[in-house]
C-alpha cells in the first residue's frame, strides 16, 4: 500500500465527498513515523510528504495523552467520554483516521460546540499524544418568541393568510449547558393566540460513569382554537368562539431515564400524564368521537413508553454520511380498549450516503401501528404533524392507525462561504453558508379502518419536486422547496430548523 501524502492538517471543518482530504491529514504523521521505523530517522519537513513510501498497516500506535483545550464552560470529562479511544490504549495505524474522525463526529454532535478539530501528534517511535482543540457555543438564549398557533408555516400562510392574531409570543430562556455536563433547562413564557408556561429541565450525564441520564418536564397551556375533525378533503377543522376565548387547556408532567453506555445506542424509558380539556360543544356537536366518550369534554391520560435509538451520522442536525434508525413502544392509558387506551409500535430507519464530489443521498422511512383499530380522534394523527408528512403535501392532514412512508433526497453541495461578523466576539467570528440543491420523491400509505372516506386516506400516497437547503450558523437549516403531488398541485413550501 502507498501514499502521496500532502501537508498535515487535521481539522474536520469540511465535509469531504469521500473523505479523502482528512485521511491525507493524519498520514503525515504515520510518515514520520515509518520513516524512523524504516530508516531510523524522523522528519517534520515538509518535504517529506512528496515522497511514496509503503506504509505498515499492522502497526500499532499507543494513546500517550490527549490534550483538551478551548472549553471555556464544558467539563473535560464530557468531552473525554465521546472520544472513542481512551489514554494508553493502543490503535492500529490503519484505524488511525477511523478513530479520530468518529470521535470528532461524536463530540460536534452533542451540539455543544461550532468547531471541533483532532491532530496527533508523535511523542515517541510508537506514542500520540491528540490534541482535541474546540470552539464553544453560545449557550445562554433568553430570546423572544414568535411561534404559530397553525401546523406548519405553509398553512399559516396560504389557509390564513399570515393573520398576526394567530401568533403566539412571549420569551423563552434556555440555558443549553447549564452545569457544563450538557444539561438543558428551558423555560416558556407565552401569550397571544396560546398560552403555555412550561420548563424542562434534562441531564443526559447524570452518574459517575457518564452512562446514565433523565429528564423532567411539566406545565399548563391553553389555546384559542383545536382541531377537532379531519373532512373529507383531508383539511384539518377547526374549533374557536367568537369571543376567542380559551377552548383547550391542557397540563402535563413527564419524565424519563436515558441509559447511553456506548457511543450510538440509546435506551429511554419515560413516563407522563396529560390531563386534557376541550369546550362542551366539541364532544357534544362536533365531533363525540374527540374522546371516545360523549358525556365526557375532559379526559385524563397516562402514558409510558420505551424507545431504543441508534444515531451514528457525521452531522446529528443535518446527516450527509451514516445512519440512524429506532424502535419505540408505548402505552396510553390504562386499559386495551375503548376511551383513550391505546398501544403503539414505531419504527424508523434513515441511511445517507456520498457519492462522491460533492454528491450526497438519502433514503429515510417510517411506520407505525396503533392498537386497537378503534380510536379516538386525538390518538389518529399520523402525517402532516411535526416531521411526518409527505413533500408537498403539507397542507393536508392524512389521520391513520396504521402506515409507512419513505422518501429519497439527492443533493449536491454547490456553494460553501463564510461571511465575518462585524462585531468582535468570542464565540462567532464568521457565519458560514453551505448551499445544497436537491431533488426527492416520497410515498406513503395511511390506514384507518373506521374513519369515514377522505380523498388521501387508504390509498397510495406520491409527491416529489426540487429544492435548495442553506445550511448556516450552528446548523440552522432553511429548506426552498417546489412540490408536486398526485392531485396534480404544485408549490413552494418553505421549511426551517435549528441545531438545539
Amino acid at each position: 500500500m502507498s501514499l502521496l501524502l500532502p501537508a498535515p492538517s487535521f481539522t474536520g471543518k469540511e465535509i469531504t465527498s469521500d473523505g479523502s482530504v482528512l485521511k491525507a491529514s493524519f498520514s503525515f504523521y504515520l510518515l514520520l513515523f515509518f520513516s524512523a521505523f524504516c530508516f531510523g530517522q524522523s522528519s517534520t519537513s515538509q518535504e517529506s510528504t512528496a515522497r511514496v513510501l509503503p506504509l505498515d498497516t499492522t502497526a500499532q500506535l499507543v494513546v500517550a495523552s490527549i490534550e483538551i483545550s478551548g472549553n471555556k464552560k464544558t467539563k473535560k470529562y464530557i468531552i473525554q467520554r465521546e472520544i472513542r479511544f481512551k489514554i494508553a490504549d493502543t490503535i492500529p495505524a490503519s484505524q488511525l483516521y477511523q478513530k479520530l474522525e468518529e470521535s470528532r463526529q461524536l463530540i460536534y454532535n452533542t451540539n455543544l460546540f461550532a468547531d471541533v478539530n483532532l491532530v496527533p501528534v508523535f511523542v515517541s517511535g510508537d506514542g500520540i499524544k491528540v490534541i482535541v482543540t474546540i470552539k464553544e457555543r453560545w449557550y445562554i438564549y433568553p430570546t423572544p418568541q414568535f411561534q404559530l398557533s397553525d401546523r406548519n408555516l405553509n398553512e399559516w400562510i396560504q389557509r390564513y393568510n399570515a393573520d398576526l392574531d394567530r401568533v403566539t409570543y412571549g420569551i423563552k430562556f434556555a440555558h443549553y449547558n447549564l452545569s457544563g455536563r450538557r444539561d438543558q433547562l428551558q423555560v416558556y413564557l407565552l401569550n397571544g393566540f396560546s398560552r403555555n408556561i412550561s420548563a424542562t429541565y434534562s441531564a443526559p450525564y447524570s452518574n459517575r460513569n457518564l452512562t446514565e441520564g433523565f429528564s423532567i418536564s411539566g406545565g399548563f397551556a391553553q389555546a384559542r382554537a383545536v382541531i377537532y375533525r379531519t373532512n373529507s378533503n383531508n383539511v384539518a377543522l377547526r374549533y374557536s368562539r367568537p369571543d376567542r376565548d380559551f377552548v383547550r387547556e391542557n397540563l402535563f408532567l413527564s419524565g424519563a431515564y436515558i441509559s447511553r453506555r456506548g457511543f450510538y445506542k440509546r435506551h429511554i424509558f419515560s413516563i407522563g400524564y396529560t390531563y386534557n380539556k376541550v369546550e362542551d360543544s366539541i364532544v357534544n356537536k362536533y365531533n363525540p368521537s374527540y374522546y371516545n366518550n360523549a358525556e365526557k369534554n375532559y379526559a385524563g391520560i397516562p402514558e409510558m413508553g420505551y424507545s431504543f435509538r441508534y444515531i451514528h451520522t457525521n452531522n446529528i442536525n443535518y446527516p450527509l454520511t451514516g445512519k440512524t434508525y429506532s424502535v419505540s413502544l408505548a402505552k396510553r392509558g390504562i386499559g386495551f380498549s375503548g376511551g383513550i387506551n391505546m398501544f403503539t409500535l414505531s419504527a424508523a430507519y434513515n441511511r445517507y450516503f456520498s457519492l462522491g464530489k460533492n454528491w450526497y443521498q438519502a433514503i429515510n422511512a417510517a411506520g407505525a401501528l396503533k392498537l386497537p383499530f378503534r380510536q379516538p380522534y386525538i390518538n389518529q394523527s399520523f402525517m402532516g404533524y411535526n416531521d411526518l408528512y409527505l413533500r408537498g403535501l403539507e397542507n393536508y392532514v392524512i389521520d391513520g392507525v396504521a402506515g409507512f412512508l419513505t422518501k429519497y433526497t439527492l443533493r449536491k453541495k454547490v456553494i460553501a462561504f463564510d461571511i465575518p461578523v462585524p462585531i468582535k466576539n468570542k464565540f462567532v467570528s464568521k457565519v458560514p453558508f453551505r448551499l445544497f440543491a436537491k431533488t426527492f420523491a416520497d410515498a406513503g400509505y395511511s390506514y384507518n379502518k373506521f374513519s369515514a372516506p377522505t380523498r388521501l386516506g387508504n390509498r397510495l400516497l406520491y409527491s416529489g419536486g426540487f429544492g435548495l437547503d442553506v445550511l448556516t450558523l450552528y446548523d440552522i437549516n432553511f429548506s426552498f422547496e417546489y412540490s408536486f403531488n398526485q392531485l396534480g398541485e404544485k408549490g413552494l413550501f418553505l421549511h426551517a430548523k435549528g441545531g438545539f
